[in-house]
C-alpha cells in the first residue's frame, strides 16, 4: 500500500510540474487571451482625436479612458504617457445615425448609431506587428420613436465596449 501512495504523490507532482512548465515555457500565453512577448513591459494609449462630422464632445475621452482601463485590467503592461513598448493612437472618424428598419408606411422603425475609428499600432520591440490606419466600426440600434439624445449615452457605452474589444484583440490578442 505504501508504494501506491508514493507513486500517486509522485504522479501528482509530475503532472503539476508539467502544467507549470507548459504554461511558462511559451512565455507569451496568458489566461486573458493576450500574446504579449515577455520583454514588452509598457503601453502608451494616446488621446483619440475626433474628425467625424457629427460631434459628440465626450466620445474621444470616453474611448481613450475605456481602452486604457482594458489594458490595465487585462494585461501586465504598465501604462506610460510616452514611448511605450506598444503605442496606440487613433481618431473617431465617423459618428452617424441611419434608419435600419422601414415600416410599410416607409417610416423608420429602427435607427442605428455607428461609430468608426482608425487606429495606428506601433510595437517598438516587434515592428512586424505594427499597423496603421486600420479601421474599426461598431454600432447599436435604437427605436426610431426615441430621440438620439435620450439614448445616446447608453448606446455610446455599448459601442465603446465593442470598439475596445476589437482594438484590444487586434493589438495584443492577435485575432
Amino acid at each position: 500500500m505504501g508504494c501506491k501512495k508514493i507513486f500517486a504523490g509522485l504522479a501528482a507532482v509530475l503532472a503539476s510540474a508539467a502544467v507549470t512548465l507548459l504554461v511558462h515555457s511559451c512565455g507569451i500565453y496568458s489566461f486573458t487571451g493576450t500574446s504579449i512577448q515577455p520583454d514588452v513591459k509598457t503601453v502608451t494609449i494616446n488621446y483619440f482625436g475626433y474628425t467625424a462630422l457629427k460631434v459628440n464632445p465626450s466620445l474621444s475621452s470616453q474611448l481613450t479612458d475605456a481602452l486604457q482601463e482594458k489594458f490595465i485590467k487585462l494585461t501586465r503592461l504598465e501604462l506610460v504617457d510616452e514611448e511605450g513598448d506598444l503605442e496606440i493612437e487613433g481618431a473617431v472618424t465617423g459618428y452617424d445615425v441611419k434608419a435600419t428598419a422601414i415600416t410599410a408606411n416607409e417610416e423608420a422603425a429602427q435607427n442605428r448609431l455607428t461609430v468608426n475609428v482608425k487606429i495606428s499600432f506601433t510595437n517598438r520591440k516587434y515592428p512586424e506587428d505594427d499597423f496603421s490606419d486600420k479601421s474599426f466600426s461598431a454600432y447599436a440600434d435604437f427605436d426610431a420613436m426615441t430621440s438620439l439624445d435620450a439614448v445616446e449615452s447608453q448606446l455610446c457605452e455599448e459601442i465603446i465596449e465593442q470598439l475596445c474589444e476589437e482594438i484590444f484583440n487586434a493589438t495584443v490578442a492577435n485575432w
